[in-house]
């Protein structure tokens, strides 16, 4: 019986274990799925951002037609420029009422870059519309000759006038013929003489005026008006183009280099010292338009020659590599320093480039021409590098699309005219899936 009753007895302890053991179980589940997602995600940003090996070949620019080409005849150091510095300048007298620029800003042609104060030239051109107003109303004035209401009344004062004039005739004879019989007095005679006379003569002056009334202005008067209008005329364009100008626009695309006015100072037309009234508000250029500024010794000069090649370098970015073309040469020589200023055109700037950096040029000797017309330095390229007229370069170990212009082909590939000018690290055979800026790194050997 005591067994039996032993079997009929609930052990707790054997009850709740199964439940825990499954809340156990779903935690131990729980932590192995977020550790395969996280594991998924780890292998899926691996596969995404896995450099992507590549075969690499350092581009060479080989001489076709005379061992001296691709020789370098001179290094020179000097200093990145804008090719166009534009400072600019208000062309009206006014206070910066908002400035929407700073430097570094890019800006494109026609932006709105400063507004000055307009309530004056407002004002100005209100005055110039209203002289022009007038004026005009004035011609045509003119133009429509006098009204028939104007010319039948001064016709009626001349009709008028005539009356007062007979009857002071009737008067002038009947006191005439009174003062000889001793009637009246001489002073009656005088007085009626001089209202005769006084009549007359406001006869005279209605009958000029009616006869002006009638056959209107003169030319010369219509001909004085016309010339009034066209002044108030030019003088409201003025006053459109004063206050068209207190909104400064920038005249190029370009960079914002400098910001040389904040809100409040006044603008002027002029340079007037350091803490006067500002002559210009911005100054900009184009950053994709660069030039390499160099002073060559003297007796350097005759090395170099218009329009010849050369590699430029910068400190800041020693691996990345433009091709330069001389594209100024300074009419003459700076007597102090013994040196000719050169100017060297960068091809293809990038954003790399700041103007004030240092940059080097290393400066090829003079090409020969081939007879085929090719060039005597000319770089050729494997063709399994080139696809579409584009290839991939290792920059920073990225891939960089480059498209370029073949030139033929070369027992030892394919000639490229523009696009690459030596030195570069090529991409053989790149892959098909491979997208501009993707990371890479050169395959093991």
């Amino acid at each position: 019986m005591e067994t039996e009753l032993k079997r009929l007895r609930i052990d707790r302890a054997r009850k709740e274990s199964p439940r825990g053991s499954g809340r156990s179980r779903r935690w131990v589940i729980g932590g192995i799925v977020l550790l395969l997602i996280a594991g998924a995600a780890l292998y899926g940003y691996s596969l995404l951002n896995r450099a992507a090996e590549v075969e690499i070949h350092r581009v060479r620019a080989e001489a076709t037609g005379g061992s001296h080409a691709n020789t370098i005849v001179l290094n020179a150091t000097g200093y990145i420029v804008a090719a166009h510095k534009i400072q600019v300048a208000s062309k009206v007298l006014g206070r910066v009422a908002w400035i929407g620029v700073d430097k570094g800003d890019k800006v494109r042609e026609g932006q709105v870059i400063v507004r000055l104060e307009d309530d004056e030239y407002r004002a100005q051109l209100q005055q110039a519309r209203g002289q022009l107003a007038a004026l005009d109303a004035r011609l045509r004035e003119l133009l429509n000759g006098s009204r028939p209401e104007e010319i039948e009344r001064a016709r009626a004062e001349v009709e008028e006038a005539r009356a007062d004039l007979a009857n002071a005739r009737i008067t002038l004879d009947r006191n005439s013929k009174l003062v000889g019989a001793g009637v009246l007095a001489r002073q009656t005679l005088d007085d009626a003489s001089a209202a005769y006379d006084a009549r007359a003569a406001r006869v005279a002056a209605l009958e000029k005026a009616y006869e002006l009334v009638r056959i209107g202005p003169r030319q010369e008067e219509i001909a004085a008006a016309r010339g009034q209008v066209e002044q108030a005329r030019g003088a409201v364009a003025f006053a459109e183009t004063q206050l068209e100008n207190t909104v400064i626009r920038a005249p190029v695309t370009g960079t914002i280099l400098e910001r040389a006015v904040e809100k409040g100072e006044f603008v002027t037309t002029s340079f007037v010292g350091e803490r006067g009234a500002k002559g210009y508000v911005v100054s900009l250029a184009d950053l994709r338009d660069l030039e390499v500024e160099l002073d060559i010794s003297q007796n350097d000069f005759a090395k170099l020659g218009p329009r010849q090649r050369g590699i430029v370098t910068t400190d800041a970015f020693p691996d990345r590599k433009y091709e330069g073309i001389i594209d100024e040469i300074s009419p003459e020589a700076n007597r102090q320093k013994a040196t000719v200023q050169i100017k060297v055109k960068v091809l293809e700037p990038d954003d790399y480039l700041r103007p004030e950096m240092n940059a080097s040029v290393a400066f090829y000797s003079e090409e020969k021409a081939e007879p085929d017309g090719a060039t005597a330095r000319t770089v050729v390229i494997p063709p399994s590098a080139i696809r579409d007229n584009t290839v991939f370069v290792v920059l920073d170990g990225k891939a960089v699309r480059r498209t370029v212009k073949p030139a033929g082909t070369a027992p030892q590939g394919v000639r490229i005219a523009e696009g690459l000018i030596g030195g570069e690290d090529l991409i053989i055979n790149p892959p098909a899936d491979l997208q501009d800026g993707d990371p890479v790194k050169e395959r093991k050997k």
